[in-house]
């Protein structure tokens, strides 16, 4: 029993290590140019060994998958730190845009993105990442607005979907190096003023 379970670690960390070398290898590559044999060099593995854990599309897939979970995790656990609605709100907005062009989780996500035009499958995990932000944002002016804190100009749900839709229109930007965080994070933060009539500065 001890060596089973031994054995579903080793799996399992041989399983991480390759859903790390898929996301290193799609950032070079992009994943339009993406090879199998990409993944295998950053594994240090032949081409062989990694389709024992599914072919490219999936191994894509599940990096993506991966990668949507761990920036919504990230910014769920930002909002609950705490308990005011208005630090809630500094913090998703702060946490939300890429630190730069380097950023690799957001740089991993903005790679994938297009796939979702024509992959259903692709489209439903984005949709998913996006109703999962908007609702951090829908719960934290909710809040604020019962709290006394917020006069919302707009329905909260409303407001949350423009909220995630600035930021991905930003992402962008900030990813081909046209504007910075700190630009992105003001613009945001300009929202939530107009919108919220609190002042997050």
């Amino acid at each position: 029993m001890t060596g089973g379970k031994s054995g579903r670690k080793s799996k399992e960390a041989r399983r991480a290590e390759l859903g790390a070398a898929v996301q290193r290898a799609l950032l070079a590559r992009g994943l339009e140019g993406l090879r199998l044999r990409d993944i295998a060099d950053e594994a240090g593995v032949t081409p062989a060994a990694v389709l024992y854990y599914g072919d490219l599309d999936a191994l894509v897939y599940e990096a993506y998958r991966h990668g949507i979970e761990r920036y919504g995790e990230e910014r769920e656990r930002a909002a609950e730190k705490f308990t005011d609605a208005r630090d809630q709100l500094r913090a998703c907005i702060d946490n939300g845009p890429a630190t730069g062009p380097e950023d690799a989780l957001t740089r991993l996500l903005f790679e994938y993105w297009p796939r979702c035009l024509r992959d259903p499958k692709a489209a439903a995990l984005d949709s998913a990442l996006t109703e999962r932000q908007i609702a951090v944002y829908y719960g934290i002016l909710l809040l604020g607005q019962n709290q006394g804190h917020f006069k919302l100009t707009d329905p909260p749900r409303l407001l949350a979907a423009n909220f995630v839709a600035m930021e991905d229109g930003y992402q962008m930007d900030i990813l081909a190096g046209r504007r910075s965080r700190a630009e992105v994070v003001t613009a945001l933060r300009s929202l939530a003023r107009a919108v919220t009539g609190y002042d997050l500065d």
